[in-house]
């Protein structure tokens, strides 16, 4: 066990963390994942956890995490009346079939593959942020199935790997077919919670049984982590819902955006 100063380090850290994710969960209508995973998979090599299965562990306990944040974000905007519901629904199914299929390749997959996996997706994401502009168009409003339930399906698909609430790719979705990003923001709440809630229950099937798992974890999620971080992004994230109706975000994204490369570099590194 790390000496006495390095744990109290080690909380502060994912106090930070925790906080940092709140406010993003209610700014942009994402999880707080895309903060979570990178300070995780940091933290628990600190702690000497297996290599094995530190990634794994890293992205299950972040959508753990997610569920209350997302609950919590989609009742906050729900109040405002700024959700769009009946795309939604339309992603009952499709979002957590894409879910599903996440944890299928999570339970085969490699930590050395899942860190290449949330890479590659956090480069896209991040180039997403950096360059976007609220002007790009495909269209004047949302495509109809089979093309809505698809994407569904793929937001699912690549957020649960990621372990992330599906934010940033729903508000892309959205805001390219002529959704204002206020809305596209809000609804994006609602994703995070299909998303998380079978994520949540696929990392624990995935997970069930390996070996190197932390004392109190079920599968890839430990209970610990999670009991720390949930009180504080509960917390902070209504602000961040308060400053999502408030700000120009533009600033924020930028940043967002370097952040997701920098983390991009960072596991692209480690697998050299």
């Amino acid at each position: 066990m790390p000496p006495v100063e390095e744990l109290i380090w080690i909380a502060a850290a994912l106090a930070g963390a925790g906080c940092v994710a709140g406010v993003l969960a209610g700014l942009f209508g994402i999880g707080g994942g895309a903060i979570l995973v990178p300070v995780f998979y940091q933290i628990f090599g600190l702690i000497h956890i297996d290599e094995a299965v530190r990634m794994h562990l890293a992205v299950g306990t972040s959508l753990a995490i997610i569920v209350p944040t997302s609950v919590r974000s989609f009742m906050a905007h729900k109040a405002r009346g700024a959700i769009d519901l009946e795309l939604l629904r339309s992603w009952i199914l499709p979002i957590p079939f894409g879910v599903v299929a996440a944890s299928l390749i999570v339970a085969s997959v490699s930590s050395a593959g899942l860190r290449a996996i949330f890479a590659g997706i956090a480069i896209i994401v991040g180039l997403r942020m950096l360059f976007n502009r609220q002007s790009w168009r495909l269209g004047t409003d949302l495509p109809p199935n089979p093309v809505r339930a698809s994407v569904g399906a793929l937001i699912g698909l690549l957020s649960a790997l990621m372990g992330i609430g599906g934010g940033v790719l729903n508000n892309t979705f959205m805001t390219l077919y002529g959704r204002p990003v206020h809305q596209a923001v809000a609804t994006s709440s609602g994703v995070g919670v299909l998303i998380s809630i079978p994520g949540l229950l696929g990392y624990i099937w995935a997970g069930w049984g390996a070996g190197g798992l932390p004392p109190f974890s079920t599968g890839y999620v430990n209970w610990v982590v999670v009991a720390l971080i949930i009180p504080i992004t509960l917390a902070v994230a209504p602000l961040g819902v308060r400053l999502a109706h408030a700000l120009e975000k533009r600033q924020l994204e930028i940043g967002f955006g370097i952040f997701m490369l920098i983390v991009a570099a960072r596991f692209f590194y480690s697998l050299s």
